[in-house]
């Protein structure tokens, strides 16, 4: 699906949240027409409010005059609707249409630009759209097990998995950022997925890749064999973006200076990332820069990995048995 697809699926939906908001607000009203007699009366009495205005334009006798005396006549109309409602149990706004954004009335458009819903809404969906090929909801945290982790072992990854879960459930808009170090098979992936799947349940925007899949399909759009979609901007600004597998890319000035750009942006906006890695913080300083390592292991929450590989301990116990 590229970004003109996304924009009219966006919209698709936007325009049914309107169309929902009003047929919802019309069956308040059919409901409230049938058990409140009042409101009928106060209802007609907006009604002519309409025609009363058309008669006295085209009278053109003391128009301004006598339509702010019609406004003060609904206001106070208006006043006794809320308070009708109250005596009936009824909220006070019972009768207005509850639009999901109040800044654009689910139209998709504030003050001739995009509304910010709009905006969120693509943001989700192309979110959705690149996680397609990832195994989110694949993993959680009741499967993961600390079965396979001995002594200390133990203690570091029931630690870990206890931090991952308090970050999965307490999952903000300015949330930390994780640094997941360690050698491969010991869960990193497993974790990232389970935050994934959680935080996606909150109804934020999360995208998850390899290191690898992201770098290429920004190079792609970046030289121009991919004029479409814009995955650079994607990535920056999704609530949470997981980068799995950092270091197994290929190395190159222009990935590097990508890798910086995203850690870097991310920081600024407040932006939470998390970045899984096998490599250690040296090897990060060797590989990409210092201005890459210094960021990582002073503002990232590094949780380093420990035991041995469980995929291969899970291998060789399925051939025991």
């Amino acid at each position: 699906m590229d970004k003109s697809e996304i924009y009219e699926k966006a919209f698709n939906i936007i325009q049914k949240r309107r169309i929902d908001a009003i047929n919802e607000n019309q069956m308040r009203i059919e409901e409230v027409n049938r058990d409140v007699p009042e409101i009928n009366e106060f209802n007609a009495h907006l009604y002519n409010t309409s025609h009363e205005i058309f008669r006295i334009i085209s009278e053109g006798k003391n128009v301004n005059e006598k339509i702010a005396e019609l406004k003060k006549s609904n206001l106070e109309i208006q006043r006794l609707i809320k308070s009708t409602l109250r005596k009936y149990q009824y909220p006070p706004d019972y009768l207005d249409i509850h639009y999901c954004c109040k800044d654009c009335n689910d139209t998709g458009y504030h003050n001739g630009e995009y509304c910010h819903c709009f905006h969120e809404l693509v943001g989700k969906l192309s979110a959705d759209e690149m996680n397609k090929s990832s195994q989110i909801k694949l993993s959680s945290f009741e499967t993961f097990s600390l079965e396979y982790y001995n002594g200390d072992d133990f203690v570091t990854m029931k630690k870990i998995l206890e931090k991952a879960k308090d970050f999965a459930e307490n999952f903000g808009k300015h949330s930390e950022n994780i640094l997941m170090m360690g050698s491969t098979g010991l869960g990193k992936t497993h974790l990232s997925l389970a935050i994934a799947n959680e935080v996606l349940k909150k109804g934020y925007s999360v995208i998850y890749d390899s290191a690898i899949n992201i770098l290429h399909k920004i190079e792609m759009e970046h030289f121009g064999r991919d004029k479409i979609n814009d995955t650079l901007s994607l990535v920056n600004n999704s609530d949470l973006l997981i980068i799995d597998d950092l270091g197994t890319e290929f190395e190159s000035p222009f990935y590097n200076s990508t890798i910086y750009n995203i850690i870097n942006t991310r920081l600024n906006i407040a932006k939470s990332t998390i970045i899984s890695t096998n490599l250690e913080l040296k090897d990060i300083d060797t590989r990409y820069s210092k201005r890459i390592s210094s960021r990582l292991s002073t503002m990232y929450t590094c949780m380093v990995f420990s035991g041995r590989d469980v995929r291969s301990q899970k291998k060789q116990r399925e051939l025991k048995k």
